[in-house]
């Protein structure tokens, strides 16, 4: 018997294990002095609480401890949870209920439990349910805590929840039964494999963890993702101007602008041809112009927030013209593209310039008064914090960036590439997405800095003349452009209530859609692909529940319907297609251009 189950596990190669750990040795030695070097050239070694979280744990614990007979309460109420847990577990290994009962359950589109063994194994349900009451009662504990400040409940909330994804047992060898199983059979191959994807996370990352979660070899950006034909026709130190190459024999008069986010590339609107939106823009009969905004460097740290619109939509609008005569376009912004095309047309409103016929906000804030978790990392310390090394460098580093973002969904963004490479020592899936989430972007220091303040901060952005662009304080209740706001319904990063704010600020008519999803999937949602629904509701009321309460559910993607929308504003589809180059602009290169494959590490 010993024999044949010895039979079923493959042992490793000990002469390759052997090579394995004396490389791995060597290598983290030259890391760990690396990063202690690098440490303490740049000071962090002193700065031990960057994003000031100890206070607002000093804080809440002092408020709780003043009342200390809720705590004895609720710490009861886990003692007895427990016991609860501990009987029901007892019962079923001894023959008795069905097997079916569960205290609590992970929450729909937990995937950390998805291994069978999490509920038939009942030493790993016990751990399961054991996690899952714990982090319950933690989290509805200091969530209870009365007294806090809003900012600093929301910071303990947060970081809560970051102390207690990082406590759950899937993390673990030990307490992982899929990791267990694959350390068996291999022979503890997959944490000596593990343990190399870890080191060649850090020597990416130059003694940071860059975690790794795709094959970044699978995607070259202009050969398998943002492949839509056209021609860069314009360029200047902001932005590359893409003129994609029309579809149809006859194009709408006005032609259509997309202002996508400067916080990553705009190839998430082109990343392959089944879920490109580009292409599909360009399918409907729209000469498609796209502003590929630049990576920048500490040569640009002076560029405001006001040089990208002058430099970014402004120049546009007049490059367009060069381009195909026409006058007047119909403008998208996406994101923070979205929070820049409201700025530029409170601006454009006292300039009387009426270019822009109409425009679509995507996931877009405009209030920033409840700006979700992100606002978890903008208080007057963080941002002093910040603001100092930005001033140093000249820019913000792209990876802070995105490691702030995957914190806002660190068990997905996270913990499940901690499990996949380095316990179970997997190599990470290609997935062209999560190439596109990892192909990060540098904010100068001018601009992310007036925009940090400006707007997440002190919220100007929605007070009359609280902005000042260019020499011009601009009002949003001014604008009277038809607008269109298509807001998520699971959005981590623009809240949809939030951005649903807007529909009471513009003066002009507004139609306000609601996707399923989030702020990716909820956007780029081919009709072809019949995923998802969207709300819509044509009566504007105050409170954003009351508006959902009386929408009306359509399946699948919102596209068809702003389609409809933008045709009022697009002229007839009457006019012969427009080549890149028929105008008076000339062909610079073909797209995606030179500043989209800029990395943030040049």
């Amino acid at each position: 018997m010993a024999d044949q189950q010895g039979s079923d596990i493959e042992m490793p190669d000990p002469v390759k294990m052997t090579n394995s750990m004396a490389d791995i040795a060597e290598r983290s030695q030259k890391l760990v002095t690396e990063f202690l070097t690098q440490q303490a050239a740049d000071g962090s070694l002193g700065n031990a609480d960057p994003l000031n979280i100890g206070n607002a744990f000093m804080e809440m614990t002092a408020k709780m401890m003043a009342d200390p007979a809720k705590l004895v309460q609720a710490q009861m109420n886990l003692w007895q949870d427990y016991l609860t847990l501990w009987q029901e577990t007892a019962n079923r290994m001894m023959g008795g209920g069905n097997g079916e009962e569960q205290m609590i359950e992970p929450d729909k589109g937990d995937r950390r439990f998805k291994d069978d063994s999490w509920t038939e194994n009942e030493v790993f349900n016990y751990i399961k349910q054991s996690y899952l009451l714990s982090a319950r009662w933690l989290q509805s504990t200091v969530g209870e805590v009365e007294g806090l400040d809003d900012k600093t409940a929301q910071k303990v909330d947060f970081y809560t929840r970051q102390f207690v994804d990082a406590l759950s047992p899937s993390n673990f060898v030990m307490t992982n039964p899929e990791v267990l199983r694959a350390t068996v059979e291999s022979g503890g191959e997959n944490l000596v494999n593990g343990l190399q994807n870890l080191l060649d996370d850090l020597e990416r990352g130059k003694g940071k963890l860059a975690i790794s979660m795709t094959d970044y070899e699978a995607f070259e950006v202009g050969k398998n993702i943002a492949t839509s034909p056209g021609q860069v026709v314009y360029r200047n130190d902001l932005m590359e101007l893409i003129q994609y190459t029309p579809s149809t024999d006859k194009v709408f008069k006005t032609p259509l602008l997309i202002i996508p986010p400067w916080i990553n590339k705009f190839y998430i609107l082109d990343l392959r041809e089944k879920n490109s939106y580009i292409k599909w823009l360009v399918e409907q009969g729209h000469t498609v112009f796209v502003i590929s905004w630049v990576n920048p460097d500490e040569k640009l740290a002076e560029k405001s927030f006001g040089n990208y619109m002058l430099e970014g939509p402004l120049e546009a609008l007049d490059a367009i013209k060069q381009a195909t005569g026409e006058t007047d376009v119909n403008a998208i912004g996406y994101c923070i593209g979205g929070t820049l095309l409201a700025s530029t047309l409170a601006y454009m409103e006292v300039k009387k310039d009426t270019r822009i016929k109409s425009a679509t906000f995507l996931t877009a804030m405009l209030d920033f008064t409840e700006s979700g978790d992100l606002g978890v990392f903008i208080d007057e310390e963080q941002l002093a914090d910040l603001e100092a090394k930005m001033a140093e460098r000249g820019f913000l580093e792209g990876s802070e960036m995105a490691g702030t973002f995957n914190m806002l969904r660190s068990n997905d963004l996270i913990w499940s590439f901690v499990v996949n490479n380095y316990l179970l020592g997997k190599d990470p899936f290609p997935f062209d997405l999560l190439f596109w989430n990892s192909d990060s972007t540098r904010m100068p220091y001018a601009m992310h800095s007036f925009y940090l303040r400006k707007m997440y901060l002190e919220n100007k952005l929605v007070e009359a003349g609280g902005i000042e662009l260019d020499g011009v304080k601009i009002d949003l209740r001014k604008i009277k452009t038809p607008s269109y706001f298509l807001s998520t319904r699971e959005d981590h990063i623009a809240p949809w209530k939030s951005t649903y704010a807007a529909v009471n600020l513009f003066k002009g008519p507004i139609r306000f859609v609601l996707s399923a999803s989030g702020h990716i999937a909820g956007v780029v949602n081919p009709p072809a692909a019949g995923k998802y629904f969207h709300w819509v509701n044509a009566k504007k009321t105050k409170d954003p529940e009351k508006w959902l309460e009386a929408a009306e559910q359509h399946d699948g993607s919102w596209w068809p319907d702003w389609q409809k929308w933008v045709k009022k504003s697009a002229g007839k589809q009457d006019i012969p297609a427009r080549q890149p180059g028929d105008g008076k602009l000339s062909p610079i290169e073909p797209a995606p251009g030179h500043y989209v494959k800029m990395q943030a590490g040049e």
